[in-house]
């Protein structure tokens, strides 16, 4: 068989120690390269600091342009066996040029999450209005998003909850969808034996990147709402913000007096959650699965979330700690979490249970590449098959790929 040869185009370069979505990325790539595929990442951002050198791993980084030629004659030189597309934004752009230069490539979307969920949530949040699937299916986001799911030949959904979303209210086929969580090793008993005990761990903890408005609305509303509540009970605890490109907003809350302290960036995530007794992070908003709650678990620390902090997490399994909306109730329920060791002890276990059954890698990798390889071998059927994909393909492709070439020109 012909060694796979992998373009993954990117949203932003990949950075697994600033967020969830950097994180997932490089869990993927990791398979691929397990599997000896050829690797190239693809992106048009501005590369920061706390970029990953995915050279080291062995990948080939490349910078391409937005609305250019340049990236038709560049594909069509690497002929790449599979593309993928990092978000839905990223297909918009890209995914008429890889269908027209290379149209034999598979081509994968990794939504990350539904960004549409969030954005519909964070609107309806704001207008203080109940979420409603009515307010999905009316949602521009939505349509450009589902647009680019049925484009696709195959569409990485990350939550069980999202999963469910686009079968039962968005009609998709599930042939063009497939369940792929974080990819986690296995918590085993040498793991379990290096966390530090109960005793031996101090302070709350909130992590999250801070370009995702769900982790300033969090930190707004643990200031406002929850944290004078738990130092009532707890007058000594303090909570240690930690997170990459903090806002001035945020900075602002610090507060050594009341012991709510702003650290930023931290280097190694690991490090400070296995130190910290109890996570919180109340999520009013949002979508995906939480890297900070499977990274509480794989820490064993447990936490205190919202049901949606939860959604799509667990499989119906008991949490890592609690789960409550009203925010009294979530400040009592982390003050039981921080002083009684047997509930802390239980949840933890509870923890342990969610990533060796919901995110254990040696269970989720080998499905997911026989789903590839079925694929590939039967890409035209497939194709054939998903009617909605091959009109939109025909259709608004078209509109993004004359705009594109208007914006190019435009530039020269």
């Amino acid at each position: 068989m012909k060694k796979q040869q992998i373009l993954i185009i990117g949203t932003v370069w990949v950075e697994p120690n600033s967020s969830a979505a950097g994180s997932r990325m490089l869990q993927l790539i990791e398979l691929f390269l397990k599997q000896d595929f050829k690797v190239t990442f693809a992106s048009s951002a501005q590369k920061s600091d706390k970029a990953k050198k995915m050279s080291i791993l062995g990948v080939e980084e490349v910078f391409i342009e937005l609305n250019s030629s340049s990236f038709d004659v560049y594909v069509k030189k690497l002929n790449p066996t599979i593309v993928v597309f990092d978000r839905f934004m990223m297909e918009e752009q890209y995914g008429w040029r890889v269908a027209e230069n290379c149209p034999n490539a598979l081509r994968i979307l990794d939504t990350e999450d539904l960004h549409f969920l969030r954005k519909v949530r964070h609107q309806q949040l704001k207008k203080g209005e109940q979420f409603t699937t009515n307010a999905l299916l009316n949602s521009i986001e939505a349509k450009r998003e589902i647009a680019s799911i049925l484009r696709c030949d195959l569409s990485l959904i990350i939550s069980t909850y999202e999963m469910d979303l686009l079968k039962s209210i968005f009609k998709i086929d599930e042939k063009i969808i497939y369940y792929l969580p974080f990819l986690l090793d296995k918590v085993d008993e040498n793991q379990i034996k290096k966390w530090k005990p109960f005793e031996e761990r101090e302070h709350f903890i909130f992590i999250g990147n801070f370009f995702h408005k769900p982790n300033i609305d969090a930190v707004i509303t643990l200031k406002k709402e929850i944290w004078s509540k738990i130092r009532k009970q707890l007058p000594d605890a303090e909570i240690h913000i930690y997170g990459a490109y903090l806002t001035q907003q945020i900075q602002e809350l610090h507060n050594k007096k009341e012991g709510f302290i702003i650290k930023g960036f931290a280097e190694n995530a690991q490090e400070v959650v296995k130190n910290a007794r109890v996570v919180l992070a109340p999520l009013r908003f949002g979508a995906g699965i939480k890297g900070k709650l499977t990274e509480a678990m794989v820490c064993g620390t447990p936490s205190v979330t919202t049901s949606i902090g939860v959604e799509g997490m667990t499989k119906e399994l008991y949490w890592n700690g609690f789960v409550e909306d009203d925010f009294t109730e979530f400040s009592k329920m982390a003050v039981i979490l921080y002083v009684e060791k047997s509930t802390w002890k239980m949840t933890q276990s509870n923890g342990i249970r969610i990533v060796n059954s919901t995110y254990n890698k040696q269970k989720i990798e080998k499905p997911f590449l026989d789903k590839i390889i079925a694929l590939q071998q039967n890409l035209e059927q497939h194709r054939t098959q998903n009617f909605f994909g091959s009109l939109l393909q025909h259709q608004t492709l078209q509109a993004t790929k004359y705009m594109s070439k208007w914006i190019e020109s435009k530039n020269k």
